[in-house]
């Protein structure tokens, strides 16, 4: 087992700072300081902006929750991130997402049989992932599909799920305890 090198933070041993940001990210649709907050608590401004980015992107962004939820995957899936995949899988699913499809991202595989926005978006976050960049065929297409308002807050998202997915992979943060939730296959 892997320690968690970043656990929460005692409210005795928090700065006036810190149990602001704490106190503001409590009140708001997460409801307490938990995943990626633990440790991006230790820049409290820094888990404020961010938060609130995330907050966005999971809650007012211009993509439908099915397809939010489907990308969330895939960059769990990148970054072999199991917080964000044990919050996500359960999301994704109610969302619509075939758990053939979520299987087959968990398993690192391109998963088949998926709608088009969904294929886009695997294909979008691959070519993303490998070149940095995208091709003039993959901009044009997920700007017809999705407009340059969808296609910003897809590129937020994955950018978004990237940064926490990091903090958590540097801090080891542990996913929730929840035995229904299948943890993703580690890459090799």
């Amino acid at each position: 087992m892997i320690k968690d090198r970043m656990p929460p933070l005692a409210a005795d041993s928090m700065t006036a700072e810190q149990k602001e940001a704490a106190a503001e990210l409590a009140a708001g649709p997460r409801g307490g300081v938990r995943g990626p907050f633990i440790p991006l608590l230790r820049s409290p401004e820094l888990m404020d902006r961010l938060q609130k980015v995330g907050e966005y992107l999971r809650y007012r962004s211009a993509l439908e929750t099915k397809l939010n939820e489907f990308v969330i995957l895939v960059v769990a899936r990148q970054w072999s991130q199991q917080f964000e995949w044990f919050v996500h899988y359960p999301l994704a699913l109610k969302a619509g997402l075939e758990r053939g499809v979520a299987e087959a991202i968990a398993e690192g595989r391109r998963p088949r049989g998926v709608a088009e926005d969904e294929e886009l978006a695997y294909d979008l976050c691959e070519e993303l992932f490998r070149t940095h960049g995208l091709s003039d065929t993959t901009y044009r297409r997920a700007l017809d599909r999705l407009g340059e308002r969808g296609l910003i807050d897809l590129l937020g998202l994955i950018g978004y799920f990237t940064t926490v997915s990091m903090v958590m992979n540097v801090a080891h943060t542990p996913p929730p305890q929840d035995p229904s939730v299948q943890p993703m296959i580690s890459q090799t």
